[in-house]
This record gives structure tokens, sequence and C-alpha cells, in this order.
């Protein structure tokens, strides 16, 4: 019998590559994700450090210059907040969008496996049934030959 050959063997190989780039995307776009919440994190400790220390001086003697330069760092921290939250939720889109890129690249593999798998099933089975009847034609000939010799 001939040697197996699988004719949708260049897609599988194409589609095989789509979905390892895919994943390297989805990897890629889970580390900006999670640096992007380390730095979320570390903008909203620096905005509670400052209030905390503006709520600090309020209770102690009032220097207006002190309170006016915390208030601008303040302001600038709050600002890059905003920013980085931003930044956060921009992140966690990228990180949705190359997931379900990389989900759509793993079914459209998984199809043509599965397509692979029916025809080696087809061609096992076609070598099974040939074996079958050249074991059916062997046993045949022999009973004919045995009814013939006596």
């Amino acid at each position: 019998m001939k040697r197996f050959r699988f004719p949708l063997k260049p897609v599988a190989t194409m589609r095989a590559h789509q979905e390892l780039r895919a994943r390297e995307e989805l990897a890629a776009s889970i580390h900006a994700f999670a640096q992007s919440a380390e730095r979320l994190a570390a903008a909203r400790v620096r905005v509670s450090e400052l209030e905390s220390i503006l709520f600090a001086c309020r209770r102690e003697r009032l220097r207006a210059a002190d309170e006016a330069s915390f208030h601008q760092a303040y302001r600038r921290e709050c600002a890059s907040e905003v920013e980085t939250h931003r930044k956060f939720v921009e992140a966690r889109g990228d990180m949705e969008k190359s997931r379900e890129a990389y989900l759509e690249a793993n079914r459209r593999t998984k199809v043509v496996q599965r397509l692979e798998q029916r025809a080696v099933e087809a061609y096992r089975m076609e070598g099974l049934k040939s074996e079958q009847a050249e074991i059916d034609e062997i046993a045949g000939r022999r009973a004919t030959q045995g009814l013939r010799m006596p």
C-alpha cells in the first residue's frame, strides 16, 4: 500500500505558524498588561503617600509654601495615576484582543488537525479492508485447493 500523504499539509503548517505567532503576541500582551498593572499599583501607592503627607501637614503647623509644593506634587501624581490607569485599560484591551486572536488561530489549527486525523483514520481503514480482502482471497484459494485434493 502506498504511503499516506495529507493533501492539506501546507495549510496545516501555515496555520501552525500563525498559531505560534498569535501565542507569542498573547504572551507579549500579557507581559505588557502585568507591567501596566505594576505601574498602576506604584502610582496609587505614591498618591496615597502624598495624601498622608498632606493630611499630616494639616494637623501640624500650616506652612503655605510646603502645602503648595505638596499639593502640586499631589496633582502631578494624580494626573500620572489617571494616565497610568488609561494605559492599564488599554493594555487589558490589547490583551483581550490578542487572546481572541490566539483562540481563533488555535481553533483554525485544530480544524486542520481533525481533518488530518479523519484522513489518517480513513487511510487505515482502507488499508485494513485491503488486507482483509487479501486474507479472504488466500483463505478462498486454500479452501478451493482443499476441496480438489481428495
